[in-house]
């Protein structure tokens, strides 16, 4: 059997980490086990449709490592990859179910549906849905005739097509993650199929493009588990129960207390972003913090989300892709939702800094230099980048740390002054600059043999001389190595700066 299995987002705003560890899943899947991973845009809720959505969505995937074999943009052997240009399939398909009984037209007002359920819930009588229990009190053409079906059809009244819910039968869901789940057809509603608008709702137009598609397994949130009994009842109704595909239900994306489903709200609130990308609100504007923008690589947004509800029954943590293909696996994803830890999130991406070429986080420095003016020789920013990227999460952090090679200090960090540079401090960083002028050459061994035998000439400790001389460099009390420091900077550049120091701090 050739696996195929399909990622299938609705364009109705920005694609969200939940769904992206959707499609990682899905892509590992297929990749495993030599298959096909097809991108389907399940766009028939124009009313929720939402403006540049299509094309995030397909942005978002490609900056993750995420591509598609067959799509909207690339075309395939089920083309077309858009729902709302395959309308008079799934028409034709509602059509068969109530040819088969299976299905039936629904003339009901929302005023007459909301009537049926205000009584229901006074006579306590179950749940209050359009039901197996409900559907022959309503307007449908079960209670009608067929004369008057066809003149309301003919008249155009508005109908809509809605699944025949058998009555007490027990529906059973296989999920590769949950095994075998048994729900009664008595719990469930008669769902619309087939809307007015003459679009398909979204458990008809799956079940159908899934089958010509020859998706063989179906891996999605497990918000879509409520739903898994309707679509295996459809699946029987037309005829498909033999090529039904296999299911998997992934475990919910939860907020960092662990309580409830994480959401954009969650990220504004505690500052952390719940989207790949930077979305821009088409109608208010309203931006929203994107991981990319943020300073996380893809590798390392990927990874994260690969470990939020699977586990490779080892200590490992840290994946390429290639590796999370050859180790990943259905049946050890977890049932129990994944709490998401921004901080765990940042060392997903600090542990990528270090792992990278020296020369990709250079690269990607000199771009940030570039964008503030910032023009030095490729060896120093290489030198600098070296220095501190133990230090940092993100690469944008390296300016942070470093901002001081660029610029001399104007201002000094007090605290650490008052406590640091004391009466005789000044006279020790004289001749310390006096005695630095005169070395022939500046690199890491004469730097740092010139501050020991310094010291021991002055006679003094390093805890002396060096917080002094952190201060003058860098203006606070912290920061990489001096002596590295001092050899990036140059002779003439650290002289100036203890000579600075000494007179503002005096």
């Amino acid at each position: 059997m050739s696996i195929r299995v399909r990622f299938a987002p609705s364009p109705t705003g920005p694609l969200h980490m939940g769904g992206v560890r959707t499609a990682l899943y899905n892509y590992l899947f297929a990749k495993k086990h030599g298959g096909k991973f097809l991108l389907r845009i399940e766009d028939t809720d124009q009313k929720r449709y939402v403006k540049g959505a299509e094309q995030y969505i397909m942005d978002a995937l490609r900056w993750c490592g995420l591509q598609w074999d067959e799509g909207p943009d690339k075309g395939g052997p089920y083309a077309p990859y858009r729902q709302s240009e395959r309308k008079e399939l799934y028409h034709k398909h509602a059509l068969r179910l109530i040819e088969n009984g299976h299905a039936y037209y629904a003339f009901d007002t929302p005023e007459e549906i909301e009537c049926m359920r205000k009584k229901l819930e006074q006579e306590y009588k179950g749940n209050p849905q359009y039901d197996c229990k409900s559907r022959m009190q309503m307007n449908n053409s079960l209670t009608l005739t067929e004369e008057e079906v066809q003149k309301k059809i003919s008249t155009g009244v508005p109908y809509v097509i809605r699944i025949k819910t058998p009555a007490g039968e027990e529906v059973v869901v296989n999920d590769i993650i949950r095994g075998e789940v048994r729900v009664s057809s008595d719990l469930l509603d008669d769902k619309v199929l087939f809307k007015s608008d003459g679009l398909p709702t979204y458990h008809l137009a799956n079940i159908v493009d899934d089958h010509l598609m020859k998706i063989t397994h179906v891996i999605r949130g497990e918000e879509w588990l409520p739903s898994a009994p309707l679509h295996v009842l459809l699946y029987h109704f037309l005829g498909w129960e033999d090529v039904m595909p296999q299911f998997a239900h992934l475990p919910l994306l939860l907020k960092p207390d662990g309580k409830g489903k994480l959401s954009k709200r969650d990220g504004d609130r505690m500052g952390f972003p719940v989207f790949p990308l930077e979305w821009k609100d088409p109608e208010s504007g309203e931006l929203s913090m994107g991981y990319r923008e943020s300073g996380y690589f893809p590798e390392a947004f990927i990874n994260l989300l690969a470990m939020l509800g699977w586990n490779p029954g080892t200590e490992q943590e840290l994946f390429s892709m290639d590796e999370l293909i050859r180790a990943f696996s259905l049946e050890r994803a977890g049932k129990a939702g994944a709490r998401f830890d921004p901080e765990k999130a940042k060392w997903f991406n600090h542990q990528y800094i270090q792992k990278k070429p020296l020369e990709d986080i250079v690269k990607a420095y000199s771009v940030l230099l570039n964008e503030k003016g910032i023009q030095i020789s490729l060896e120093k920013t290489t030198q600098i980048v070296a220095l501190v990227r133990e230090r940092v999460n993100f690469v944008h952090e390296i300016w942070e740390q470093t901002a001081f090679f660029f610029s001399a200090p104007d201002a000094y960090d007090q605290k650490f002054a008052k406590k640091k540079w004391k009466e005789d401090t000044p006279a020790l960083m004289s001749e310390l600059a006096a005695g630095l002028k005169e070395l022939p050459s500046f690199d890491h061994g004469q730097i740092e043999s010139f501050l020991q035998n310094f010291m021991e000439k002055q006679d003094v400790g390093a805890g002396k001389i060096m917080p002094g001389l952190r201060l003058a460099l860098v203006g606070a009390g912290s920061g990489p190595d001096v002596k590295a420091i001092m050899e990036i900077l140059g002779q003439e550049e650290v002289v100036q700066r203890i000579e600075k120091a000494v007179e503002q701090l005096s």
